[in-house]
């Protein structure tokens, strides 16, 4: 469901008064895992201190860098004083092994707070979404939110090609699909234990919601595409690949998937209305589908 600011059965107002303050009063936790980051961990971290959250909400920063050999931490331990300024805490964690759901659970361990976002290096929240996403949990059933995915715009002729296919494919145009960054509250949260070692953290989170409990906020976040031909293969073969692994071990899950199915006659329309961007799209698919095996190791998921 999406948040629109307007209370309905299907989505109800967060709850008011003491209960909302309640609420607040057990925080905010950030979890930012980081490998080899240094070219995007700042642009991240300053739209996240820069974010407009309620005053009296308690919020902890945790940048779980791992395997780094790279600027990451450095740059990451240089934000200190901002979030300390903002009254936030704030940590750095300096693990010696890449692996994103080791961090992911470091930073989990490391952090206070009832609710949890989790959120990509490499994303730029926008200045009123952590907002939003506190009013979107602040209720005691388990909600899992996010906000509107933006693409920017990438530099390479073949990421520009496929981002405007992929705009319109039913994961992107469907129901919260958490890409990047998402949240969970106290009992969201408590759907499942520490993170499993799996490829699709995201997707693995999603989907211990039903839909009717997933959150969509207006505000957005940038979640950029890599840039050119085999950078786009290499990463949707493990998208394809994630997605495979969590119907495969944790098939229960997939009856919370709400993701329509891609009809042979919206693929033809988006086709004859950009036939250059269909070929693309069409074209990385076909090499995912030849390279397969390929899909081990920590690489963005897009």
């Amino acid at each position: 469901m999406t948040l629109n600011g307007t209370p309905s059965a299907q989505n109800p107002a967060a709850p008011a008064g003491a209960a909302c303050a309640a609420t607040r009063a057990r925080g905010l936790a950030v979890v930012v895992p980081a490998s080899n980051e240094e070219t995007t961990i700042g642009r991240c971290l300053t739209a996240l201190v820069d974010s407009a959250v309620p005053r009296d909400l308690p919020v902890t920063v945790v940048v779980a860098a791992n395997g780094c050999t790279d600027a990451t931490v450095a740059k990451a331990q240089g934000f200190a004083p901002r979030f300390e300024a903002r009254g936030w805490g704030f940590r750095v964690l300096d693990l010696p092994e890449p692996g994103k759901i080791a961090a992911l659970n470091a930073g989990d361990a490391a952090a206070p707070g009832a609710m949890r976002a989790y959120l990509d290096a490499d994303v730029k929240l926008s200045r009123p979404l952590l907002g939003q996403i506190v009013t979107a949990l602040d209720r005691d059933t388990p909600v899992f939110a996010s906000g509107s995915v933006r693409i920017p715009r990438p530099s390479t002729a073949a990421s520009r090609a496929y981002r405007r296919f992929y705009l319109g494919v039913p994961f992107m145009t469907h129901g919260v699909p958490g890409c990047g960054f998402f949240a969970v509250n106290a009992a969201g949260r408590a759907r499942w234990d520490r993170f499993p070692d799996v490829i699709a953290d995201d997707i693995f989170a999603r989907l211990q919601f039903a839909p009717h409990e997933r959150v969509g906020v207006p505000a957005g976040y940038e979640w950029p595409l890599v840039e050119g031909w085999s950078n786009l293969v290499r990463v949707r073969r493990r998208q394809d690949a994630g997605v495979a692994e969590i119907a495969r071990r944790f098939p229960e899950l997939m009856a919370n998937e709400d993701k329509p199915p891609f009809r042979a006659g919206d693929i033809l329309r988006r086709a004859a209305g950009d036939p250059l961007a269909f070929a693309v799209y069409g074209g990385v698919a076909a090499a995912v589908r030849l390279t397969a095996r390929r899909a081990q190791g920590w690489s963005r998921g897009r």
